[in-house]
């Protein structure tokens, strides 16, 4: 069974519905006897990357998040699911995120000829064979909202980058974890696939 971690924000609907479409069982929860026991997590995020933090503490999953990636698990972290396994984010201050990768977050430079928050399809250059990209075509085009994006420390984590004014990092890798910008849930037959095949990553 597959984990989806309600802290009170972001897409939970559309991300649980693309599960059902992709054929494997979800749950939306903040329950951690359920989180403990699932097979899968998975990390959605809509908001501001402060207001999250302040919200997985409030609802106490901080400690059932790192649980579970050690447990060694499978792990997806959507959007500002991603941005928040790093250290810390610049977004509206400085931020602590939930450390559990080395690097930050960091806004777009301003540039007239770039529109902020970078919304749209865009593509993804795929760096590092990921097993939820298998079966996807390189170069392929994703859904992207954000204004923000990581800068990991360990570059070797990163599976994919994506040109937006400068590359970015729009998807990691490490180990059993395993984090995108882009949105499959909103993505379309390849995002689906993404989809199924996290669910099915043993």
């Amino acid at each position: 069974m597959i984990a989806i971690i309600d802290y009170g924000m972001g897409n939970l609907r559309s991300v649980s519905k693309a599960f059902e479409t992709a054929g494997h069982a979800a749950v939306v929860t903040r329950n951690r006897g359920v989180i403990a026991s699932a097979s899968h997590i998975v990390l959605p995020g809509v908001g501001a990357f402060g207001d999250c933090m302040e919200n997985l503490d409030r609802h106490q999953l901080i400690e059932p998040i790192h649980a579970a990636i050690r447990s060694g698990k499978p792990f997806l972290g959507i959007c500002l699911g991603l941005q928040l396994l790093f250290e810390e984010s610049e977004e509206f201050g400085r931020h602590k995120g939930l450390g559990i990768l080395p690097g930050s977050v960091k806004r777009f430079a301003a540039d007239p000829g770039l529109k902020i928050p970078h919304m749209g399809w865009n593509q993804v250059d795929v760096r590092r064979p990921c097993p939820v990209f298998a079966g996807i075509a390189d170069h392929s085009a994703w859904y992207f909202v954000h204004s923000y994006f990581v800068a990991p420390t360990d570059r070797s984590i990163v599976a994919s980058t994506t040109t937006y004014g400068t590359d970015f990092a729009s998807s990691i890798w490490r180990e059993n974890v395993v984090a995108c910008q882009f949105h499959p849930e909103k993505s379309q037959s390849i995002g689906l696939r993404l989809i199924r095949n996290f669910g099915d990553w043993k």
